[in-house]
């Protein structure tokens, strides 16, 4: 890419992209607002029904970095549209599930094809966008997660209400169709320049500067959702008017596409160096909480502080993670595009645990304190691989 500019084919691709994770996102999420009406019309426990998130993100974690390794030499533009139609048969056979098996089945293929496309998706933003503009380009196809928990999953949630889970559904299929149809006619033909086995994909996994780069995102939204996992019954601590709880956890969800935007900007120069004082920030407002939740208002300010810091770490660690590949394994980069949303999972779910443990163990407003810690982990991890990038630059 010579051009420092976006073009409108540029636009085109990059609203592509974030509308097939907008998809790929209300499909993911939405089912957390239906799983009691699963339970009841499935005649199983609530417990029983939460089994279809926990597998989804299981299945998601364990599944992409294997078959993004396995299809690394596939025709890009081939595998993301053979996906996107796959992704509407699951949703479409989801309609018509009449039995727990066969919907968790379901559920797990469809993590797979979610996990994998999103790989694709960010890869694409990656290498069809001017240097300058790939950290604008990839907050975008972030920002498509980000419009489906504020508006697709609340879209699918009242669809359950008024019909039944099963249409819920049908809306991600219809919304399947229309990103097959964009992506069919905007999504550039791309081949791989390398083909490489499984074993030279994985080796990228054995260096370690992969691996710190790994653990700053996990630590990082690790750190957000020790506290985000109980924000209910910190808002109810604060003694919220039940009938407000719904729209504060909306306008956390609007704020947070503000963060989406200051995510790019981030990225834009000097990324890991910006994020050391990123995380320090995010510490210091997790653990305000502690306090500040004393007071409705302040408490409500400082939540809104905390969406804002929620996902500034997205753009410029997905990029940290495709740019070391291309340092230590170029055949890799595949794979490495898949770590940044394999670790999103992985520190939401430590995070949650961690903050469950010390929930379950004493006053709940100590999760504050936990998850700020996790955020100085994730700083100093941060400084340790900005000063080792540094040595680097150096030495050559």
């Amino acid at each position: 890419m010579h051009t420092t500019e976006l073009t409108k084919r540029h636009w085109l691709l990059i609203l592509t992209l974030t509308l097939l994770t907008f998809v790929l996102g209300t499909s993911e999420f939405v089912i957390v607002g239906i799983l009691t009406d699963i339970s009841s019309s499935l005649h199983i426990t609530n417990a029983k029904a939460g089994i279809l998130v926990s597998a989804f993100a299981i299945t998601f974690a364990i599944a992409t970095p294997l078959v993004m390794s396995a299809t690394s030499h596939f025709p890009k533009r081939k595998w993301m549209l053979f996906l996107i139609g796959l992704f509407i048969i699951l949703n479409a056979l989801c309609v018509i599930s009449t039995t727990y098996v066969m919907l968790l089945a379901l559920r797990m293929m469809t993590a797979i094809v979610t996990g994998v496309l999103i790989s694709l998706a960010m890869i694409v933003a990656s290498e069809n966008m001017p240097i300058a503009k790939r950290g604008l380009a990839i907050s975008f196809v972030f920002g498509g997660f980000t419009l489906a928990n504020v508006i697709g999953v609340p879209i699918g949630t009242v669809i359950a209400e008024r019909y039944d889970w099963n249409a819920t559904f049908l809306l991600t299929t219809l919304l399947g169709a229309i990103a097959f149809l964009a992506s069919f006619f905007i999504l550039p033909t791309m081949h791989s320049p390398f083909r490489s086995s499984m074993r030279d994909q994985f080796s990228l996994l054995t260096h370690p500067r992969i691996l710190m780069a790994f653990f700053i995102p996990s630590l990082g939204f690790g750190a957000t959702y020790a506290v985000y996992t109980y924000l209910v019954p910190i808002l109810k601590g604060m003694e919220a008017p039940s009938g407000s709880i719904s729209w504060i956890l909306f306008g956390y969800g609007f704020i947070s596409i503000f963060s989406n935007i200051l995510a790019g900007k981030i990225a834009s120069y000097n990324a890991i160096g910006r994020l050391r004082f990123v995380f320090l920030v995010q510490a210091v407002v997790l653990i305000s909480l502690y306090w500040t939740t004393d007071n409705f208002i302040f408490g409500l300010v400082n939540i809104s502080l905390m969406s804002l810091m929620a996902i500034l770490l997205t753009t410029s660690t997905q990029l940290y993670l495709i740019d070391l590949a291309g340092i230590y394994q170029p055949k890799a980069t595949g794979l490495a595009a898949s770590l940044m949303p394999v670790a999103s999972n992985v520190g939401i779910a430590f995070g949650s645990a961690l903050g469950g443990i010390v929930y379950h163990q004493g006053n709940l407003m100590s999760v504050t304190w936990v998850g700020g810690l996790i955020a100085i982990l994730a700083s100093l991890l941060t400084f340790l691989s900005h000063r080792l990038d540094q040595k680097q630059k150096q030495a050559a």
